[in-house]
């Protein structure tokens, strides 16, 4: 396979921001592409000439760039061919065998499992399985205990809603790319927030949209840069509600002001991870309550545990029907047993829990006080709600520092991931959802990576997937 010298170009994005030399600055952007997957192993990228008019620098730097990553091990080269991708220590294109045991994974995002809680779930659902076993097992739409105890939820939170809106999947990227597959067709324009959840991007991208981003700014929502970039696009998908990464929370004068000039589909997974409100008090009101046909998607995943796979759609019954014939594709419905557990969970109002929240809040604290004692020169705004910091270094070095920190022992994820043509370079997603002690260790190691950064180490880790 065979990548375009104009393709790279936007890929890279800006790449010419920052210290150093600019091969160097390249090479380790190219790498980043290379570690996260988006130029493929195996792909042949464009020649010297070709790539350095596409990028308007001589051919000697993007020349030196390709050398450095080859003497690393990034890209094999042959006489009279082109340049192919590779891993290092890695000819056959398996991943190198990871060396991170004992590393601060700080590049997930979830909470650990609560373990009475879900206990108690599961054993009131095996309780109420028998119901089921006279029926076939295979339901597109969800079991009605479900389906009820979600439009209940809409409900509590100021959103009227009947099951019949509600399609249960399995988990909320299950519901993003059935609804993309249903609603999305090649070269149609997606709006999304700038930065936004990277598996987002990556459903988005397979489905051969054009990515329109509109940034957000260091308040949130720019309501009329919305509306103008929803013009002519087929969908937005935007993250109101303790936005990841930034962790921002729309408030409720944009929510009645935005009105998008397309199908919205609102992602809410956060919506009950309110740190600076009483547990028990309502969240800002959904964004659906205001903005007439938008589509809404959710799960249990942030708010209880990641590997209960239950999600969510909510929806006007006609566009259900449309996904409901596209999903055989993927599946033929969800687990009935973690169905039930799961309606026990939100009928019992246990994705917004007290204890939880507040140790969610005291963790974030950690996290925030030492960033401010190691590494007083990141800015770290401090969200009002979510799982994340959006971390902000002065210098454009997530690339490398993802590269390099699990050397030092933390797995980290790097800015760009959370954008589109090499953005946020110069920011790092942090959760809070880890044991205090080990949030402490996180960020010692982080600092020591940045200092090895700052001496110019090459890593050569394969970061992991971020949730």
């Amino acid at each position: 396979m065979k990548v375009g010298s104009y393709a790279v170009a936007r890929m890279v994005g800006d790449w010419q921001e920052g210290p150093g030399p600019g091969h160097r600055r390249l090479s380790d952007r190219l790498r980043l592409l290379i570690l996260d997957g988006r130029i493929a192993l195996g792909a042949a990228l464009p020649s010297e000439r070709d790539l350095a008019g596409a990028l308007a620098v001589s051919r000697t730097t993007v020349g030196a760039a390709y050398r450095t990553l080859a003497e690393h091990g990034y890209l094999a080269t042959r006489s009279r061919a082109r340049a192919t991708v590779r891993l290092p220590d890695d000819a056959s294109g398996r991943l190198p065998e990871r060396t991170d045991e004992g590393a601060v994974d700080l590049s997930v995002a979830a909470p650990a499992a609560p373990v009475e809680i879900l206990h108690a779930a599961f054993a009131s659902a095996l309780r109420r399985l028998p119901h089921h076993f006279g029926r076939h097992g295979y339901d597109p739409y969800g079991v009605g205990e479900l389906r009820a105890a979600v439009a209940d939820w809409y409900g509590r939170r100021g959103l009227p809603t009947t099951p019949g809106q509600i399609m249960v999947t399995s988990g909320a990227q299950h519901a993003l790319a059935l609804l993309t597959r249903t609603l999305v067709a090649p070269r149609d324009r997606v709006l999304i927030d700038h930065p936004t959840y990277p598996h987002a991007i990556r459903v988005f991208t397979e489905a051969r949209a054009r990515l329109v981003p509109v940034g957000l700014t260091a308040s949130g929502w720019d309501v009329p840069q919305l509306r103008a970039a929803a013009g002519g696009a087929a969908l937005a998908y935007l993250v109101p509600d303790f936005h990841n990464p930034t962790g921002l929370c729309m408030p409720s004068g944009v929510r009645r002001e935005l009105r998008p000039g397309c199908l919205t589909v609102v992602d809410e997974t956060l919506a009950d991870l309110a740190l600076d409100r009483a547990p028990d008090a309502a969240g800002a009101e959904p964004l659906a309550a205001h903005v007439p046909g938008a589509v809404s998607v959710g799960s249990v995943s942030k708010s209880v545990w990641g590997g209960l796979r239950i999600g969510w759609i909510r929806a006007r019954p006609a566009l259900l029907e449309r996904v409901v014939r596209n999903r055989p594709v993927t599946d033929l419905g969800t687990p009935v047993l973690e169905q039930l557990a799961t309606a026990v969970l939100l009928d019992e109002g246990r994705t917004r829990r007290a204890d939880a929240l507040g140790e969610l809040r005291a963790r974030r604290e950690v996290l925030v006080r030492e960033l401010g004692e190691r590494l007083p020169e990141v800015e770290v705004p401090c969200p009002a709600g979510g799982l994340t910091l959006w971390a902000r270094f002065p210098e454009p070095v997530a690339s490398r520092l993802a590269a390099v920190a699990p050397d030092h022992g933390v797995n980290l994820a790097a800015g760009p991931r959370f954008g589109v043509g090499g953005a946020f370079e110069r920011h790092v997603r942090l959760p809070f959802t880890l044991p205090p002690e080990l949030l402490v260790q996180g960020v010692e190691r982080l600092a020591a990576a940045r200092d090895a950064v700052a001496r110019g180490a090459f890593g050569h880790h394969v970061p992991p997937p971020t949730a």
